[in-house]
């Protein structure tokens, strides 16, 4: 399982050393209301762990959590999975953040990093993002990431803002501040 930094983020696949954290962000119902609509459960979040966990085996790829570097708390967590939670689609970028975290750029230094981690690792293709319509902060961090709207396309039973980008998309953009050195050893 990689490990990834940035300059102020760090970000570890899950595992339950994270359970406390991310409940604490995913039973904030502003937090998920694009999400899921409601606030998870502790149950859920646990049993989210599990199917993250196996995905990685399965995968080696999929959710992180992000931890800040100065107060070593967990903030948000982002993913790439395959969009819509089949393999025979397109792998995807995502995340979330706590609300004390919203509008200081975090989003957008961690979803560089995985899109590095996506294009440069597996070589992927193409990359691919969803939102709400109503979502515009996430949104903006794909417009930053250098994602071009493709349409509004039915995922997760709802209908979703549909972004990607291709390695050749990747590969011309300016990078964004805040990466430090990609990949982590694990040491800190």
């Amino acid at each position: 399982m990689t490990i990834l930094t940035t300059a102020r983020l760090r970000l570890e696949p899950f595992n339950q050393s994270h359970l406390d954290g991310l409940q604490a962000m995913n039973s904030d119902p502003q937090v998920m209301r694009y999400i899921t609509g409601r606030a998870e459960t502790r149950e859920e979040t646990l049993a989210s762990i599990a199917r993250v966990k196996a995905r990685w085996d399965e995968w080696l790829f999929s959710w992180w959590v992000f931890i800040e570097r100065d107060s070593h708390q967990i903030i948000g967590a982002g993913c790439i999975q395959h969009l819509g939670r089949d393999a025979a689609n397109p792998l995807e970028i995502g995340w979330r953040l706590r609300q004390d975290k919203w509008h200081q750029g975090f989003a957008s230094e961690a979803a560089q990093e995985m899109a590095r981690f996506a294009f440069e690792t597996f070589g992927v293709g193409t990359l691919c993002a969803v939102c709400h319509p109503d979502n515009k902060a996430s949104e903006k961090v794909m417009q930053r990431l250098g994602m071009q709207f493709r349409a509004i396309e039915h995922w997760y039973d709802a209908d979703m803002l549909t972004y990607a980008m291709t390695r050749a998309d990747w590969d011309g953009r300016p990078a964004l501040p805040g990466r430090a050195h990609g990949k982590d050893d694990g040491s800190a």
